[in-house]
């Protein structure tokens, strides 16, 4: 068992060209730091984070003055009483500068530490999402691998068998039909190994997509599928995730930042300021002017910006309640899943494998003592097939849901 596997992993690992150097070995944990430094997905989040960041400076800024500068000639006409006019440079200059109600600046300043705050709880929740994934697709490949095992054990008890038919047909003691049988059990049997062969390839394929990190031609994972642990109770698991999951926390955030936008929209009704100051000289004279111009809301009151306020703080309101809704029946999937898979284990552990594996063993003894037919050998090694693929997949199934459920745990090691 132990030899087919090694064979197995050096024959297929990476692209499954057999390759002349020392196969690489990578565990989960250094996986998982891989896929921590490496996936793209990170660097997603956390340029919506650095964004966030630069949201908050854009809120707390002031809007700057704008300054007009007009030069130009004065002409005149000449005036039989007063005589030629003057003539000359003629110089105009003004600033004007918003007056920003603090009532909208903190309206905005609030949506925007709600985004970054946000932007925080996605950061977090894309770390967990990226450690599930890489964990799954690991345990996908171990899960591969031991098919591959399974179809090399199983090509070689059908090829010892098929040799041992082979030699009583050729003596006589058995029909060729027999052996006929055994060929095509035996082209079977290749089939499903070369399957196993690229189901393998596949998913060693996504393992390095979603690592992120390049990995050599020749990679051997370090690492057990059925590694088991208790659970808490589901009640218990609701409350802590309800507690901790960020895509909760994310959708709480979403809340407020939406209700600082309808804030700011309806602080935008009470009409801002523009102070304006201004100095102008002729070649004759000059003046100052100081002013305030403040806009009348006569036609646009913004019903539709506070509208369309209102309406994003409803839509978010309702994906918190679909993403809480969403998550329970997550959680309580992946439990129901647990529970399956480990029972699943027990009964396989308890006698269905020495149940199975006894039987292959009887329907041989009566074949070679004539008392059976081929037929019954090559049933009882059909269930032994079976019964260990369906034991195989059971272990992946727990694995899978215990990985689901330590994402909704937010389960994060390097975040303690």
């Amino acid at each position: 068992m132990r030899f087919l596997s090694r064979l197995a992993v050096v024959c297929l690992s990476g692209a499954g060209l057999i390759v002349a150097q020392a196969p690489q070995r990578l565990t989960l944990e250094r996986a998982l730091a891989l896929a921590l430094e490496h996936n793209p997905q990170l660097r997603v989040a956390s340029a919506q984070r650095d964004g966030a960041e630069a949201g908050i400076v854009t809120a707390r800024a002031y809007p700057n003055p704008e300054m007009t500068t007009m030069v130009g000639p004065q002409f005149s006409r000449p005036n039989a009483l007063t005589g030629p006019g003057a003539r000359g440079l003629l110089q105009h200059y003004s600033i004007h500068q918003p007056i920003e109600l603090p009532a909208v600046r903190a309206a905005r300043l609030r949506t925007a530490e709600a985004g970054r705050e946000g932007s925080l709880h996605a950061l977090q929740e894309a770390r967990l999402a990226v450690r599930a994934m890489v964990k799954q697709a690991f345990f996908q490949v171990l899960r591969r691998r031991n098919e591959i095992v399974l179809a090399m054990e199983n090509l070689k008890l059908i090829e010892d068998l098929r040799r041992r038919i082979q030699v009583q047909v050729e003596v006589g003691e058995a029909a060729k039909l027999e052996l006929i049988r055994a060929d095509a059990e035996v082209a079977t049997a290749r089939t499903l190994a070369t399957s196993a062969q690229l189901r393998y390839t596949n998913a060693f394929a996504y393992l390095r997509t979603v690592v992120g990190a390049p990995l050599g031609p020749s990679v051997e994972l370090e690492g057990q599928l059925d590694t088991r642990q208790p659970l808490p109770a589901l009640e218990s698991l609701r409350e802590e995730v309800a507690a901790r999951h960020p895509s909760l926390a994310l959708a709480k955030a979403e809340i407020r930042r939406a209700e600082g936008r309808l804030r700011t929209e309806q602080a935008l009704r009470r009409p801002g300021l523009t102070a304006h100051s201004e100095y102008e000289h002729q070649p004759d004279l000059q003046f100052y002017r100081a002013g305030i111009s403040v806009p009348l809301p006569l036609w646009n009151k913004r019903e539709g910006p506070i509208g369309e306020a209102a309406a994003g703080l409803r839509q978010a309101a309702a994906l918190a309640d679909l993403r809480r809704l969403e998550i329970n029946a997550n959680l309580e999937r992946a439990y129901g899943m647990y529970e399956v898979a480990t029972q699943q284990l027990v009964a396989f552990e308890d006698g269905v494998l020495r149940e199975a594996e006894a039987a292959v063993k009887a329907a041989e003894a009566a074949y070679r003592f004539g008392e059976r037919g081929i037929l019954d050998v090559l049933d009882a090694q059909r269930v032994l097939r079976t019964v260990r693929t369906d034991y195989l997949n059971a272990q992946y199934d727990l694995q899978a849901a215990l990985i689901e459920i330590e994402q909704l745990r937010a389960v994060d090691p390097e975040q303690k």
